[in-house]
């Protein structure tokens, strides 16, 4: 859209009291050399930009597709019709380089040596997404090698629990189902599925235990269900577990395994019925062959930023990420409508137009404010945080001037005036700026002081640089193709933005910067912090991963003060290799580690630092 908003003091509606008492408010707060104001939020502006950023043309806004270009380009030309500064690498944009998905190549196979004879003669083959498919976290390569079924490939000795406690799989191949025993989900004092059924997780613990393939099964089906292979874009995992991975119909497997007169469905249920592990062997050698070729999908995607310049060269930021889902792919809600446009009407286009409507209001004071402002539009989010990483690491203005980071993500369905404001405590001066500006809204506030969580913003904690984060909170349409704009609350939306010009306009004009505090958290499990392994109960390291970093090991972007980590002097940039007798290769192998561990254990943690390996001990803590 390239229409500029013309500015509504809108009094006929329930907003005009406070319209007036925040621009008061933001008249009185500024020095008297400094005669600068800005205007309230339109909020039918603002929705008009959340239809633009949901049109069908849109496509979702997905890493790589042509409707995130145009999303960029929509923005780009808001910015340049406001006469803002280009502040990227190309003008507005700030490119680099992400990895949307995989798909698969030619030379794909799965082959059975019938009785173990080594002859082109001999053997079965089967069909490509008929008979199996390869996921999409798999490595590549080939395996020829024998085949045992390892029941649910799981080993959890937490439970007393181990598939893989009498067999050998050292570089063979095991056949598995998927799920797990209920008795394990009993066993956990939940109705949930415990970490051990994930399909990432068993091919990890495959791989741990030396097998070079995993093949899965669906196993007993419900009454009704159908044996379907899983389509190969939708198995989330890392870019490559280290392991061959696929899945075949039930009826392949078991015409391997009920060669000899054994049942996958009676040890099935053998195994569902005792919580004990039930490994079938067959009386002949099971001899196959497994080739996995997939190509990993990259796409070029970019921030767009625009500045505008103030009396010095300090500058604020006002960010918000700007990519969603596209068609959902592996990180959609709603399995069953993937392939379908996910609008994220919500997520986020609505904190994309925040930064347009407050682009609007802030232009016309171009040269007048103490401080600039950066208008940041972040790409690569959902796929972690990736666009505000790149830009922290490689950024287009000098980080040392950044005052403060204000990101809004998920800002447009406040719900019984609630709002939630993340990062008070990492500014010095932040609880004042927020106590007085909050006392000017109707809303009612939920503010927490540390500053990691899942969005832009920690990006910029693990360099230094305050942040607060303004979010309407969690709903049921997350990550859904129903993300719609029909279900916006434009008007609180645009009331919060008269709240988040008013912080802004505080921190460009007051006489001092906020200084940054590196906040000492409670590990929350319910934060949403990706903090060294994941969310959820039990033991505790401590560290932010850098999400773009893609080689082998997992990086540190962070470490928490006061944390396990930063007590064994682990610090940012540190890559994790090994974490006690476990490789780490990614983010998953380091959860899953971290995981199987527990509060207490003391782990000899190995990083490299600046290529040269760094040995510690590490007493992981309890998640509180």
């Amino acid at each position: 859209m390239n229409s500029v908003w013309k500015e509504k003091a809108d009094l006929g509606s329930g907003r005009g009291h406070l319209q007036l008492i925040l621009a008061f408010v933001a008249l009185s707060l500024i020095a008297a050399d400094t005669p600068t104001t800005v205007g309230t939020a339109n909020e039918q502006g603002f929705l008009t930009d959340i239809k633009s950023l949901t049109a069908p043309a849109m496509e979702g806004r997905g890493a790589g597709t042509k409707g995130l270009t145009r999303a960029a380009h929509l923005i780009e030309q808001r910015y340049k019709s406001l006469g803002l500064q280009p502040t990227g690498k190309n003008g507005f944009f700030q490119p680099f380089d992400v990895i949307t998905g995989a798909q698969l190549r030619p030379g794909n196979e799965l082959a059975k040596y019938v009785q173990g004879v080594d002859s082109l003669h001999a053997r079965e083959t089967f069909k490509l997404n008929e008979d199996f498919v390869p996921l999409s976290f798999s490595a590549n390569g080939s395996v020829s090698s024998s085949a045992v079924f390892a029941g649910y490939g799981i080993t959890a000795p937490e439970f007393g629990y181990d598939d893989y406690a009498e067999l050998n799989v050292k570089d063979g191949i095991v056949v598995v189902l998927r799920k797990e025993p209920p008795g394990l989900a009993k066993k956990s004092g939940s109705s949930e599925p415990t970490l051990h059924a994930g399909l990432v997780t068993k091919a990890i613990n495959a791989r741990n235990h030396g097998a070079k393939a995993i093949i899965f099964l669906n196993g007993i089906l419900d009454a009704g269900e159908d044996d379907l292979l899983p389509r190969f874009e939708t198995s989330e995992g890392p870019i490559d577990v280290g392991i061959l991975c696929l899945q075949v119909k039930n009826k392949v497997a078991f015409s391997w395994l009920h060669a000899d007169g054994q049942s996958v469905t009676d040890t099935q249920k053998g195994i569902d019925e005792s919580t004990q592990p039930s490994s079938l062997h067959p009386s002949f050698p099971l001899n196959l062959t497994v080739r996995v070729n997939i190509e990993r999908l990259h796409a070029t995607v970019s921030n767009i930023l625009a500045y505008l310049p103030g009396k010095t060269d300090e500058y604020v930021i006002l960010g918000a990420h700007y990519d969603h889902l596209g068609r959902g792919q592996s990180h959609s809600l709603a399995p069953s409508q993937m392939g379908q446009i996910h609008p994220g009407a919500d997520d986020n286009a609505s904190g994309t137009a925040g930064v347009l409507e407050l682009a609007r209001l802030f232009a016309p004071l171009k040269g007048q404010l103490q401080r600039g402002i950066l208008f940041a539009n972040f790409a690569g989010e959902e796929l972690g945080l990736l666009g505000s990483a790149a830009w922290v690491r490689n950024p287009t203005l000098p980080l040392a001037k950044a005052v403060a980071m204000l990101n809004m993500d998920m800002i447009g369905r406040i719900k019984d005036e609630k709002v939630y404001i993340g990062g008070l405590g990492t500014g010095t001066t932040f609880q004042s700026i927020l106590d007085q500006a909050e006392s000017h809204t109707v809303f009612k506030y939920e503010n927490s002081p540390g500053g990691y969580s899942s969005s832009d913003h920690t990006s910029f904690v693990t360099k230094g640089i305050p942040v607060l984060f303004f979010f309407s909170g969690l709903h049921s349409d997350y990550h859904k193709p129903s993300d719609t704009w029909e279900k916006i609350n434009a008007d609180s939306a645009a009331h919060l933005l008269d709240l988040v010009s008013n912080v802004a306009l505080r921190l460009d004009n007051a006489a001092d910067r906020p200084t940054f505090v590196s906040v000492i958290e409670n590990p929350n499990p319910h934060s949403g912090t990706p903090s060294g392994g994941g969310g959820g109960y039990g033991p505790y390291f401590g560290s932010i991963p850098d999400f773009g970093q893609t080689e082998n090991g997992v990086r540190f972007s962070d470490v928490k003060p006061g944390s396990p980590a930063a007590k064994a002097g682990f610090q940012a940039g540190d890559v994790l290799i090994q974490f006690g007798d476990k490789p780490i290769k990614n983010l998953y192998d380091f959860t899953d580690a971290l995981r199987r561990s527990k509060v207490g254990d003391k782990v000899q943690v190995t990083v490299l630092r600046d290529g040269k390996p760094v040995i510690a001990p590490v007493t992981l803590e309890q998640r509180k």
